[in-house]
C-alpha cells in the first residue's frame, strides 16, 4: 500500500513538472522580440523563434537567449545611436538658442553701424554740400575701422581715436592760419597741445569713453555668444568610448536578449549609465557656469550704460559740435600755440591776403550755425527705424539673459534630463530592467564628474584619460570669461585678426577712473598710416595719399573746407 502510495506520488510530481516544462517553453519563445527587432529596422535573418543558450554573448547576461551574436552587435551599434542622438536632441534648445540670438543681435549692431554711417552721411551731405560728396571716403574710412574692430579686428579705440582728433587739430589749424607756411615738427609741435588746449571742448573724451565702451561690450557679448554656441556644439558631438556602448547595450538591449524588449531601465540605473558616458561633459559645468555669469554681466551693461545704439545715434551731431567748439576757440587755440610753438614762417601769400589778421581768415572760412541750421539729429534717416528695432532688442536681452540662467549647470544635469527624455526609464521600481532582470536597481548614484566614476558600478570609466576636446572647449570658455569679464569694466583684450598672432593688448577704462584725451605720439603704436606724407600733401594743397586715409581727421578737415567756401 505504501509502495504504491509512493509510486503515484512520483507520478504526479513528474506530471506537474511536465506540465511545468511545458508551460516554460511556452514562455520562452522570442516572438516579441522578433517583432521588436524587425522594427527597429533590421533583418529577421537567423533571428531565433525560441531562446537558446547565451554563452555567444559577450554583454548581455549569458542565459537563454533571443540573441545571436550578430544580433548583440548590431543592438550594440544601435545603442551608440540612439545615445548620441539623445544628446543631440537633449542640447538642441541650447544650441538653437545661442545660433539664433547670436545671428539676432550680430545683424542688429552691423545694421546700427551701417545706419549711423548713412546718417552722417546725409547729415553731412546737407550741410556741407559737393564739398563732402567729393570726399566721403573719408568717413567711410572711419566706420570701416569701427566695423572691423565690431567684427574682431585688431584694433585699438581709443589710439584711433586719439589719432583722429590729433589729425583734426592739425588740419584745422592748418585751415585757420593758411597765411602761414607750417613743418611737419611745427604740426607735430601743435598736436602735442591737445591735451592742454582742448580745441574740442570735452567732446574728445566723452566720445572716446563713450564709443570705446560701448563697442568692447557690444563685440564681446556677440562673440561670447558664438563661443557658447560653437562650444555647445562641439560639446553635443559625443565621443563615445567602448566601455559606454557595452553598459548602454546593457541597458537599452540586452532586455531583448532576455524576451523582454518593452521593458525600460530602473530610473537609477539609467543614470549611472548616462553620467558614466558623460563624465567629461560634466567637468565642463564650473566653467560654462562661470562663462553664463560674465556674459549676464556684459548684458546689464548693454541694457544700460554700454548702449551702444545711444552712442551710434548721434554721432554726426558730436563730431558737429566738436567743430564748432574749435570754431569758437581758434583765435585762443592759434595764440596759445604760436606762443609754445613758435611764430610760423608767412607762407608768401600776397600782401592783400597777409595783412589780414586770423580773425579775418577765421571769419572768411567759418560761419556758426544758424539757430535753423544747427544739426541737433539726424532726423529723417533709417534711425527712427533702428528706434523701433532697438526697442525690440532691448527686449530681446531680456529674453536672452533668461535662456543663459537656464542654462547654467546644463551639462552636470544632462544625464538627468537624458533619462527622463522621452520616458526613458520605468518609474516603478519594482518593474524595471536593472541590467540582469527586471527587478529593483539597489546600488547608489554615483556623483556627476570624471573623478566621481571611479566606484560606477555600470561603466568602467578611466578616470586618468580626461577627453581631450572636452578640455580644449574648458580653455575656450576660460579665456572668453576673461575676456567678457574684462569688457564688463570697459576694458579690451583684443581679439585676433585671422592672420595676427600672439596676443593682444588692453585698452579701455575701468569703472571708476577717468578716460582722458591722450595724445599719441610718433613712438607710440597708432592705428592708421603714417602722417608724413599727409602732412606734406597739406601744406603743397595736395591731397592725401588715397591707400591710407586717416578716417576721422579728415572728416573734420573736410567739414573745415566747407564752412571756408560758404
Amino acid at each position: 500500500m505504501t509502495t504504491m502510495w509512493r509510486v503515484r506520488l512520483v507520478c504526479c510530481t513528474l506530471s506537474m513538472l511536465s506540465l511545468s516544462c511545458g508551460g516554460d517553453i511556452k514562455a520562452k519563445t522570442c516572438s516579441d522580440v522578433r517583432q521588436a527587432y524587425t522594427a527597429k529596422g533590421f533583418s529577421l535573418v537567423n533571428v531565433p523563434h525560441q531562446e537558446m543558450s547565451g554563452e555567444h554573448l559577450r554583454v548581455c547576461p549569458q542565459g537563454y537567449t533571443c540573441c545571436t551574436s550578430d544580433m548583440e552587435e548590431k543592438l550594440g551599434q544601435q545603442s551608440k545611436l540612439e545615445f548620441e542622438n539623445l544628446v543631440e536632441d537633449t542640447s538642441q534648445s541650447l544650441r538653437t538658442t545661442l545660433v539664433s540670438r547670436h545671428q539676432q543681435f550680430d545683424e542688429f549692431f552691423l545694421e546700427l553701424l551701417d545706419n549711423g554711417e548713412k546718417s552722417l552721411n546725409n547729415m553731412f551731405t546737407r550741410t556741407y554740400g559737393k564739398l563732402y560728396m567729393q570726399n566721403s571716403e573719408l568717413f567711410q574710412d572711419l566706420f570701416t575701422e569701427l566695423k572691423r574692430y565690431y567684427t574682431g579686428g585688431n584694433v585699438n579705440l581709443e589710439e584711433m581715436l586719439n589719432d583722429f582728433w590729433s589729425r583734426l587739430l592739425e588740419r584745422m589749424f592748418q585751415l585757420l592760419n593758411s597765411q602761414y607756411h607750417f613743418t611737419d615738427d611745427y604740426l607735430e609741435c601743435v598736436s602735442k597741445y591737445t591735451d592742454q588746449l582742448k580745441p574740442f571742448g570735452d567732446v574728445p573724451r566723452k566720445l572716446k569713453a563713450q564709443v570705446t565702451r560701448a563697442f568692447i561690450a557690444a563685440r564681446t557679448f556677440v562673440q561670447g555668444l558664438m563661443v557658447g554656441r560653437e562650444v555647445a556644439n562641439r560639446v553635443a558631438k559625443v565621443n563615445v568610448a567602448p566601455a559606454c556602448i557595452r553598459a548602454l547595450t546593457k541597458m537599452l538591449y540586452c532586455p531583448y536578449c532576455r524576451g523582454l524588449p518593452g521593458l525600460k531601465p530602473c530610473h537609477n540605473y539609467c543614470h549611472n549609465v548616462m553620467r558614466g558616458c558623460l563624465a567629461n561633459q560634466a567637468d565642463l559645468d564650473p566653467e560654462w557656469n562661470l562663462f553664463i555669469d560674465a556674459m549676464l554681466l556684459v548684458a546689464d551693461r548693454l541694457e544700460g550704460p554700454f548702449n551702444i545704439e545711444a552712442i551710434m545715434e548721434p554721432i554726426d551731431v558730436k563730431i558737429s559740435e566738436a567743430i564748432m567748439t574749435m570754431q569758437d576757440n581758434s583765435m585762443t587755440v592759434s595764440a596759445k600755440v604760436f606762443q609754445g610753438c613758435g611764430q610760423p614762417k608767412p607762407s608768401g601769400m600776397g600782401s592783400s591776403r597777409s595783412a589780414r589778421g586770423i580773425s579775418d581768415v577765421f571769419n572768411a572760412r567759418f560761419r556758426p550755425y544758424s539757430p535753423e541750421e544747427r544739426p541737433t539729429t539726424a532726423a529723417g534717416t533709417s534711425l527712427d527705424r533702428l528706434r523701433t528695432v532697438w526697442r525690440t532688442m532691448q527686449h530681446s536681452v531680456l529674453d536672452i539673459k533668461k535662456k543663459l540662467k537656464q542654462s547654467k549647470r546644463f551639462w552636470s544635469n544632462l544625464p538627468d534630463e537624458i533619462c527622463i527624455k522621452d520616458k526613458l526609464t520605468e518609474s516603478d521600481e519594482e518593474q524595471c530592467w536593472n541590467s540582469h532582470a527586471k527587478a529593483r536597481y539597489f546600488p547608489e548614484v554615483v556623483k556627476d564628474g570624471l573623478t566621481n566614476q571611479l566606484n560606477n558600478p555600470e561603466v568602467a570609466v578611466d578616470i586618468t584619460r580626461p577627453d581631450t576636446l572636452i578640455r580644449q572647449q574648458i580653455m575656450t570658455l576660460r579665456v572668453m570669461t576673461n575676456k567678457l569679464r574684462n569688457a564688463y569694466n570697459g576694458n579690451d583684450i583684443f581679439f585676433q585678426d585671422s592672420s595676427d598672432e600672439g596676443s593682444g593688448s588692453s585698452s579701455g577704462c575701468t569703472e571708476g577712473c577717468t578716460t582722458e584725451f591722450v595724445f599719441v605720439g610718433p613712438e607710440a603704436p597708432v592705428v592708421g598710416a603714417d602722417r608724413s606724407d599727409e602732412r606734406a600733401s597739406a601744406a603743397s594743397g595736395s591731397a592725401p595719399h588715397p591707400s591710407r586715409p586717416s578716417p576721422l581727421l579728415l572728416t573734420l578737415s573736410l567739414t573745415a573746407l566747407s564752412w571756408s567756401r560758404r
